[in-house]
């Protein structure tokens, strides 16, 4: 390894709303546990609103994670989300790991350098960020993402999958289950504009 890491630059015009994509470490199955999933929630949760972005939609595969957002700010720092997310629960990971002295670890140790090894939850990079200025754009990847874990035939119905806002969209919004992070929709002017 180079000890560089790979860097995508974030480009934002006013009103784009962010397809996020990344996955974890060699695209293993680690968001399968639910514990996991809720901790992976809560830290959804808490960089939105550090970072100043609305979630619109989101969904939590076993082996990636798609997330729809939208800045409240003109100048975003989308890497700052990403790692505002990504890293306070690959850290508390780590550590549950260490505590149940898991057999996983050593499979999520990288060798850096010759004495330097770290932790891998993500797999390295920032992913992949589109970005979304039309209606139909935005739909498409609304309907992209609950339908994700349909094509992947984990369930028969975008529904069926609880690590989705799919429900949110479909049903009462006050009515959403605490494990998830907090979905705030489109913004109120988005189809007028």
């Amino acid at each position: 390894m180079n000890g560089h890491r790979k860097q995508v630059k974030h480009f934002h015009e006013p009103g784009d709303l962010h397809e996020l994509t990344f996955s974890c470490y060699q695209r293993r199955p680690l968001l399968t546990i639910d514990l996991w999933r809720k901790m992976f929630c809560q830290a959804i949760d808490a960089a939105i609103e550090r970072h100043e972005f609305r979630l619109v939609a989101f969904v939590i595969m076993p082996e990636h994670v798609h997330l729809l957002v939208h800045p409240t700010t003109t100048n975003p720092d989308v890497s700052g989300l990403l790692s505002a997310i990504k890293r306070p629960f690959s850290f508390r990971i780590k550590q549950l790991l260490i505590e149940q002295n898991s057999t996983l670890l050593p499979k999520l140790m990288v060798r850096e350098r010759p004495g330097k090894t770290s932790f891998r939850f993500w797999q390295e990079g920032p992913g992949y960020d589109r970005n979304l200025h039309t209606q139909t754009a935005v739909l498409a990847a609304i309907d992209y993402i609950h339908n994700n874990p349909v094509a992947r035939k984990l369930v028969d119905q975008a529904r069926d999958w609880k690590w989705s806002s799919y429900r949110w969209y479909e049903w009462d919004k006050q009515n959403v289950d605490p494990d998830l992070p907090t979905i705030h929709g489109l913004p109120w002017d988005f189809f007028t504009g």
